[in-house]
This record gives structure tokens, sequence and C-alpha cells, in this order.
């Protein structure tokens, strides 16, 4: 398909190379909790807990860890988590979208706020950057044995927006409304994603001098490391300066 989500592919790569297995897991047991309170435990009959489990073996989560997570969110006495979001600016005007699962929102709030200020930004009003980003739905395939010409056929008439091909992943681009169709047309297929999740993507980006993009990037780390941040999101056009410096 024509057109390039360098977006995706950018995340995708900076995640394999420098994010690390225990914190994904944390993230993705979060999330397999949550689902489960949400909607019970069983997957045939809550997607989002499918989603959540697919997304856990894309990640090499071992089957013990993904059902220790399982009984969690089955424990009427285990913790409960409010999902939230959070908007604001980094260095350089930088929007920054963030997404929370929290069991102590206080705490977050603060946590966010004190990273903003220390790293030169501001934390803004919910709602604030709706009109930056879409949502979009992004899964990642190893392209493996699949015929590429009718995989793509497939995704397209499943609602697939775009597809690009590199270093053997499959990356497929959906609206929001068409993320539940082309992962069904995935599992019809008997293709296991190596993640499948909704994304919000920058319409524009805007670039920055290296040093003020180093500046935008050591907070987005800052927001990665903490525990209750799930997603980071931003505008940031990503360099191949950037990426080269990041890389040492």
């Amino acid at each position: 398909m024509s057109g390039h989500n360098k977006w995706s592919t950018i995340k995708r790569k900076k995640g394999a190379l420098d994010a690390k297995r225990s914190k994904i897991f944390s993230k993705i047991i979060k999330e397999i909790t949550v689902a489960v309170k949400e909607s019970g435990p069983d997957p045939n009959s809550n997607p989002r807990l499918r989603l959540a489990i697919a997304n856990a073996k894309g990640a090499s989560m071992p089957k013990d860890n993904i059902q220790r997570a399982i009984s969690k969110g089955s424990d009427k006495d285990a913790a409960s988590f409010v999902e939230t979001t959070y908007e604001g600016y980094a260095n350089g005007g930088i929007a920054i979208f963030l997404e929370a699962t929290t069991d102590n929102t206080q705490r977050t709030i603060s946590n966010v706020r004190s990273y903003f200020n220390k790293y030169g930004g501001n934390l803004g009003t919910n709602g604030s950057l709706s009109f930056i980003f879409d949502r979009k739905g992004i899964f990642t395939v190893p392209l493996g044995t699949l015929n590429l010409d009718d995989f793509e056929m497939e995704m397209i008439d499943a609602g697939a927006e775009d597809i690009q091909l590199e270093d053997g992943i499959l990356t497929i681009t959906t609206a929001m409304e068409d993320f539940g169709p082309v992962m069904r047309k995935l599992e019809e297929m008997h293709v296991e994603p190596e993640s499948a999740e909704l994304q919000r993507i920058p319409k524009d980006t805007t670039t920055l001098d290296l040093e003020s993009a180093k500046k935008v990037m050591r907070l987005v780390e800052i927001f990665e490391e903490d525990d209750d941040i799930q997603a980071v999101y931003h505008n940031m056009t990503i360099t191949d300066e950037l990426m080269e410096a990041l890389d040492q």
C-alpha cells in the first residue's frame, strides 16, 4: 500500500532497542488485570483480555505470568485501577499525550506534573491536544511464510489504511473503528500479531534541533519508566540524527 507511517516504525524500532522486558511485562500484566476486572477471565467472551493475552505472547511473556495476571484480576480483593489520560507540552512546544492506569490518581498526577516541571514543560488540561493526534489501530505482524500480496488484500478488505514491510515485520495501520474487524480477520487467518494496540498518531510533527530533541526524549523516557504510565505519545520528528544519538 502507498504511504509510510514513520511514527509506528520508529516506535517499534526504538522499543526493540531500549525497552526493558520487565517494564513491558508490568504494563501488560496491568492491562490483563484491568481487562479481567472489566469483563471476566474468559478470553473467548472478553475481547480486551484476548487482545492483552495476544500482546503478552507477542512480548514472549511466559504462560505462567499470563495466568497469574488473570488470577490476580479475578481476585475481588485486588487493587482497583483507574484509566486516565494527561496532556501537556514539553520543551520546544512538543505535545505530549499520556495514557495511565493507576490505583492512586493523586500520586500519578503529582508525578506527571513534577516530570513536566523538571524538564521544562507544563501539564495542560485534558482535551487540549485532541486536535493534534488521531487514534489509530497499529498491528505488527512477522511476515514469516505469509504470502504478502494475498495478506495485503485480506487486510485491505478488513479495513487496513496502510501496510508497511520493514526488517521482516509488517506494520498495519487502521482507523480506530476498523481495529476490531482487522483483529478478527487476523484471528480467522490464524495470524498472531506481535502487538496490537490503539495508538495516538500525530497528524503533523515538529522538528527540533538535536539538543532540544534530546531533552524531549529524556522526558519521554522518564514518563515511560513510571509504573503508572502505560503509553507516551508526542509529535516530535524523530530524525536520523536523533536516532543515532539515542543509540549511543
